[in-house]
């Protein structure tokens, strides 16, 4: 239930990026459900070896080079879907930081009210 909820409010927020940057385009809630779960799927498998990989850039920048992991892949995830386009890589990086406060208050959301 959770995790249901959690990839349509996802789909809703990559909407909501979308319509309050012009640099984010997202044809429909279609291509959102499916955007949305790629970079889920980015998140969990990618992310984590990046991370690593990166490591020692990440200390020396004091972590501000995980946002540039996260608009890589927030790009990454645009260049393998048709219904989902970020033009270049400071939108990517500016839609990556909304799409990440948005899913910040969902999964807020989302644990408050599952845990009544």
């Amino acid at each position: 239930m959770k995790l249901i909820l959690t990839w349509l409010l996802a789909a809703c927020a990559l909407l909501v990026v979308a319509y309050l940057y012009p640099g984010v385009q997202v044809q429909s809630f279609t291509s959102a459900l499916i955007a949305a779960a790629v970079i889920g799927l980015f998140n969990a498998v990618l992310r984590p070896i990046l991370v690593i990989l990166t490591l020692p850039v990440t200390v020396i920048t004091l972590g501000l080079f995980l946002f540039v992991i996260n608009a890589l892949l927030f790009w990454a995830a645009a260049s393998v879907l048709d219904g989902f386009q970020v033009n270049g890589f400071l939108a990517a990086l500016l839609g990556s930081l909304i799409y990440s406060v948005l899913m910040l208050v969902v999964n807020t959301a989302v644990r408050s009210v599952l845990a009544r």
